[in-house]
């Protein structure tokens, strides 16, 4: 009996001494949080500091009613976008519902871009795919009829060796709405090729699930096709850990060519300079790898001071030897930040990359509110020359996403702005301005009939607004001067706005609906004066934090001293903005439309409104 305690005691002190082990290097090996800043939920920006020069474009905004302005399907539930950069261009991958997550038929479409900012019409790369009558699925009641498989995909492509560019996407099955697609019981994984032309290559399966009859296969193995480069990419994917990886919840669960075969989601990764990978997962769980993803140190874990809930987290290393990932750090899909590191491993900062979030227009199953799922563009998949940092992600589960963030990452400008667009080099006019820019209402540079550069922000969105913004040196007393020249008085909107660092505006200006510049005081507006359509209006606001007092002036017309509505320690950003600031959802916003109710007038397009700012002039005082 004692020899048996003894034994017990010896194995308990050897299981002690592991976990004590992979806790400390753990401890000493891991990505860590060690900055200060948090996010504040109630708040969709999370009163974080913006990313100088961060450029979001809504590249895909759902329309069930104008197909032809969106996807040409009119299909409600987009989700799951993946980036690469090749031949020069481009290129993402979403998957595309007709309504909401799990509910066939679903397929996945590609779309490309030579600059990032002007998108083509999506192409469908991976059609629906029909599971035949009959069909059951093990351990799920239920007998498929009439049944289409659930498209998913962790990872969305991969250059080869010989530097061709293949897609791949994943087929799953959900017997109803509630089964789980990825749960290693589908169908497979299939691959083609994307050319230089814009065709594509036939589809192969390159992966199938154990539990499918592959004598119902609608495409043939890649084994079976004559393209030897085809052929010989689909080894290398196979042979290729950190890739594999990627495929964890989908593939079977006992797969042999994953080497972690957990349940950990949504697998990124990046490399450090001592070669090391850093693998991060759902709910920022992370683990590093010594030899190339065949084995992780430990098991993953938390990384300490992360926060981030049941979404997918970003890493990479960026074009100046840093590193960052991207993700919501907190219990919500929103907002969507970045944090930075020297290393790779210690992340000091939490700065904004999207902080908007627009009406849900369409009820859906699994719909989740907030800019999310975000994913950048892996190690072998091309390298943009601009030297950006680019991020693919769905607001809403809703309509596609791409950001753009300048290199290196900051929050603070210098040198007070002297921004007069006409006189400024093409291309660089917003270099340092953050631009929310969407299908229905635009913010760019626009040169007019007469060859002279304006920022436009256009809006016939009902739903939404666009929205630009100036970081300026921080200032306690400041003067700032800007032109604007609305197209029309009599609809549309445009506020402008003094922020502090967390977003929080202390005096609004707004050029409103029925032809009225006025100030916003306290709880209501006071008329500076009636504005008229191609006019322009030069307005020089003056202002004094600690007094909580500013002046306005309008086409040399002084207006009298006025109060801040909100109190402030400075100014840090100015906003303009072509409709109000939203408040909904927040923290208690019921998190999915269960019911599939939509909003009320989905299709409808409003009056275009234009709005043209010629320059804004800053000077800290």
């Amino acid at each position: 009996m004692k020899n048996i305690l003894n034994i017990k005691n010896n194995f308990l002190v050897i299981a002690v001494t592991i976990a004590s082990c992979t806790a400390a290097v753990a401890q000493n090996d891991t990505v860590r949080y060690v900055g200060k800043t948090l996010s504040n939920i109630d708040y969709h920006h999370g009163q974080l500091s913006p990313v100088v020069g961060v450029h979001a474009t809504q590249i895909m905004r759902a329309s069930r009613e104008h197909p032809e302005k969106s996807d040409g399907y009119g299909w409600t539930y987009n989700h799951q976008p993946t980036m690469a950069y090749w031949n020069n261009t481009f290129f993402l991958e979403y998957l595309s519902g007709r309504s909401g997550e799990h509910i066939p038929p679903s397929q996945t479409l590609l779309v490309s871009s030579k600059d990032g900012e002007n998108w083509g019409m999506p192409k469908v790369i991976f059609p629906v795919y029909r599971i035949p009558d009959g069909w059951k699925k093990e351990g799920v009641d239920g007998v498929a009829k009439n049944l289409d498989a659930i498209m998913h995909q962790r990872m969305g492509f991969y250059t080869s060796s010989d530097k061709k560019l293949y897609a791949l996407a994943y087929y799953g099955i959900a017997m109803d709405e509630k089964d789980d697609p990825n749960d290693g019981k589908g169908v497979g994984r299939v691959i083609r090729e994307i050319h230089k032309d814009g065709s594509f290559g036939p589809i192969y399966f390159i992966r199938y699930n154990k539990s499918w009859d592959k004598s119902k296969s609608a495409f043939p193995f890649y084994t079976k096709s004559k393209d030897r480069a085809l052929k010989k990419a689909c080894e290398e994917i196979l042979s290729q850990p950190l890739i594999m990886q990627q495929w964890v919840e989908e593939a079977d669960r006992d797969d042999e060519l994953i080497p972690l075969q957990k349940p950990y989601k949504a697998f990124s990764y990046y490399h450090l300079a001592n070669g090391n990978v850093v693998g991060l997962w759902k709910h920022a769980l992370t683990s590093v790898s010594k030899d190339g993803g065949k084995n992780w140190e430990y098991m993953p874990l938390r990384a300490p001071g992360f926060v981030n809930s049941n979404a997918k987290i970003w890493g990479q290393k960026t074009s100046d030897n840093r590193y960052a990932t991207v993700y919501n750090p907190s219990e919500y899909r929103w907002p969507l930040a970045i944090s930075t590191s020297d290393d790779g491993l210690n992340y000091t900062d939490l700065l904004l990359v999207h902080g908007e979030i627009s009406p849900m227009r369409y009820g859906g199953n699994y719909k989740s509110y907030g800019p999310q799922y975000v994913r950048g563009i892996t190690e072998n998949n091309g390298t943009p020359p601009d030297g950006k940092l680019w991020v693919s992600y769905s607001v809403n589960k809703e309509d596609i996403w791409v950001a753009s963030v300048p290199v290196p990452i900051t929050s603070e400008v210098k040198e007070n702005a002297n921004d007069v667009f006409n006189a400024m080099p093409d291309g660089q006019e917003l270099k340092l301005w953050n631009t929310y820019n969407l299908s229905w209402a635009s913010a760019k540079i626009e040169k007019k009939a007469d060859g002279v550069k304006w920022l436009t922000l256009r809006d016939h969105d009902l739903f939404d607004y666009s929205r630009v913004e100036r970081v300026i040196p921080f200032a306690e007393k400041m003067e700032a001067t800007f032109t604007v020249k609305p197209e029309q008085n009599d609809h549309g909107l445009l506020q402008i706005e003094f922020q502090n660092k967390q977003g929080l505006p202390s005096i609004r200006l707004v050029f409103d609906s029925e032809g009225v510049l006025k100030v916003k005081n306290g709880a209501r507006f006071s008329g500076i004066t009636k504005y008229e359509a191609g006019k322009e209006y030069t307005i020089t606001v003056k202002l004094d934090a600690a007094s909580r007092s500013y002046t306005v002036k309008v086409n040399d017309k002084e207006s009298g001293t006025k109060i801040f509505y909100a109190p402030t320690d400075g100014i840090s950003r100015i906003m303009f903005r072509t409709g109000d600031q939203r408040y909904t959802p927040n923290p208690d916003t019921a998190p999915d439309i269960e019911d599939y109710v939509d909003l009320p007038n989905t299709g409808l397009e409003i009056p275009e409104a234009v709005f043209n700012i010629k320059s804004l002039v800053t000077e800290k005082l």
